[in-house]
């Protein structure tokens, strides 16, 4: 079969009537996502931290719905499960920094947050120099390299959050869209990426300077997720290839640290917006050791599967994905300790049960196979994504598309739908043609890098076309401006905190909504004749272009 048919087929198929959708889509309900939610976020399932037993409770809640709807068990072999072997690590650390001659007094987690992903109990670097490397950014398609020619091996360098934001020439009051896509996000400004590339250059110790409206988040979010037990995926070579010790610093810290060095901070963040930037040596050591301890656990992915009805495209494949898990219980917390998780992400795995349920209400399956994926551990870095994206129980080469829930729509219908990656791919064709009466537009913050932190950007960097949509923010009968209200009140009050819980003045219509059109883009690309691409510029386009070709 020809995979490179023009993409009017394919909007074609989806437009096309088809008996007994109509009825399996309007089994996709308020009540239904609601009664997932109220389990996986309850109190019982103790925040569905990887390794607990509250993973042992979300796995038999999820293999159960599974099973009670008759799918099929995901994993080839016979099972609803994908092992993912991890190291939890919690990690004391201690800190001591002198600049100017001077000590810097810094509390952890109150000032600075340090950790090692290396599988070992003790890490110890001792007064290495503290560098100032700009963004830490290393982009020959900009021409920008943050490190020059200097050699930071053994040292601990300091570097901003997010991409350079380089100046219009033309309009200094707005970023040059041409470098580093403006105010979007890339994956440079990721702080997985400055870990990578810290670790390239050899370096001893990597530590972000937190500002909260680059970065998206209060630092209290950071000290949630790095002040408690950690998660990576266990390695043959127990992460030592690594750099030694991951971290973030408070602005007003870091400012402290430059100032009583002879540096000022915003001179220096300017020049660092500039290809020109040379990294600066400070009058400053940071003398760093961690305690860690480690354990040894297997977590799990839940996988179910419908086969498809087409015997010479079954084995060809739609991947629906949402995260079980949260951040668990924080037993040194006073008052509540646990992080109930209910829109992070109890939602968008109760979206995908319902469209489990959906699927498999449809009296003749789709011509591909769909798959379910409740992935592990996206909260310690798109952990479970990245082990399947590594480990695909089916060929990524024969997965057309990957569609993404984290997080749904909780405060009713909305005439818009927003698309975190908007213009990546042909997916947002599809679903502008199933989205009846709907605009569709891009993430409205698309600076925060929502594309680079939830699970679809494991299949992504792997090839596979994704698609990953937000809650719209022009909600019917509400005034100007009251989504954007709401997602900066959900961020400000209840992401990554224990108040992230199901809430009584939720209106799950807007959910309804979205769910519904998801199962529509997924049926359209599971019964049509083109498959998803990625679009010109994009920089997963390569990848899979090889991967088709074989190469």
């Amino acid at each position: 079969m020809n995979r490179r048919l023009s993409l009017v087929l394919l909007l074609a198929a989806a437009c096309a009537p088809e008996s007994g959708t109509d009825a399996a889509e309007a089994g996709i309900t308020a009540d239904g996502l609601m009664t997932h939610i109220t389990v996986l976020a309850s109190d019982g399932y103790e925040g569905r931290a990887p390794g607990t037993a509250g993973e042992d409770s979300t796995v038999r809640y999820l293999t159960g719905v599974f099973q009670s709807l008759g799918l099929a068990p995901g994993n080839p072999d016979g099972s609803y499960e994908q092992a993912v072997d991890m190291i939890g690590f919690t990690a004391t650390p201690t800190v001591t920094v002198t600049s100017g001659g001077r000590p810097v007094p810094l509390t952890t987690p109150g000032d600075v947050v340090i950790a090692s992903r290396r599988n070992v109990e003790r890490v110890a670097i001792p007064a290495s120099e503290i560098v100032f490397v700009g963004y830490g950014v290393v982009a020959p398609e900009y021409g920008w390299d943050d490190y020059k020619d200097v050699d930071v091996t053994g040292k601990t360098i300091l570097m901003l959050v997010n991409d350079p934001a380089v100046a219009d020439p033309a309009n200094p009051s707005s970023l040059d869209t041409t470098m580093f896509r403006g105010k979007a996000m890339t994956y440079y400004g990721r702080w997985t990426y400055k870990y990578e590339i810290a670790t390239a250059k050899g370096a001893a110790a990597a530590i972000i300077i937190h500002e909260e409206g680059p970065a998206g988040y209060p630092w209290e979010v950071v000290q949630g997720s790095w002040g408690r037990e950690n998660i990576d995926i266990r390695r043959a070579d127990r992460n030592m290839g690594r750099v030694a010790a991951e971290g973030w610093i408070t602005l007003d810290k870091a400012k402290a640290i430059l100032a009583a060095s002879g540096q000022d901070f915003d001179a220096l963040k300017q020049a660092a917006q500039r290809k020109d930037f040379r990294p600066v040596t400070l009058n400053a050591s940071a003398s760093i050791s961690i305690v860690n301890r480690l354990r040894e656990m297997r977590s799990r992915n839940v996988i179910a599967r419908l086969e498809g009805s087409d015997p010479a495209l079954r084995d060809e494949y739609v991947v629906y994905t949402a995260h079980w898990d949260h951040l668990g219980r924080d037993t040194t917390a006073a008052g509540d300790q646990i992080f109930n998780g209910a829109l992070d992400n109890a939602s968008g795995t109760a979206q995908l049960l319902e469209l489990a349920r959906a699927f498999k209400a449809l009296p003749t399956p789709p011509e591909r196979s769909i798959l379910f994926l409740a992935v592990t551990a996206e909260e310690s870095g798109l952990l479970g994504a990245k082990y399947y994206a590594e480990n695909p129980l089916y060929p990524l080469e024969k997965t057309l598309a990957n569609i993404n829930m984290d997080g749904f729509n909780q405060w009713g219908r909305t005439s818009d739908l927003v698309v975190v990656g908007y213009g990546n791919s042909t997916l947002d064709d599809v679903l502008a043609t199933v989205a009846t009466g709907r605009t569709l537009v891009p993430d409205p913050e698309s600076e925060k890098g929502y594309f680079y932190r939830s699970d679809h950007f494991e299949f992504a960097k792997k090839g596979v076309p994704a698609l990953y949509v937000d809650s719209g923010t022009e909600y019917l009968g509400k005034p100007a401006g009251y989504g954007q209200q709401k997602r900066e009140e959900y961020v400000a009050r209840d992401y990554h905190k224990p108040s992230d819980d199901v809430k009584t003045d939720w209106d799950l219509s807007g959910a309804v909504d979205d769910a519904r059109v998801l199962f529509r883009v997924g049926l359209a690309v599971a019964a049509g004749t083109a498959w998803p691409e990625w679009k010109p510029g994009t920089e997963f386009k390569t990848v899979r272009e090889a991967m088709l070709s074989g190469k």
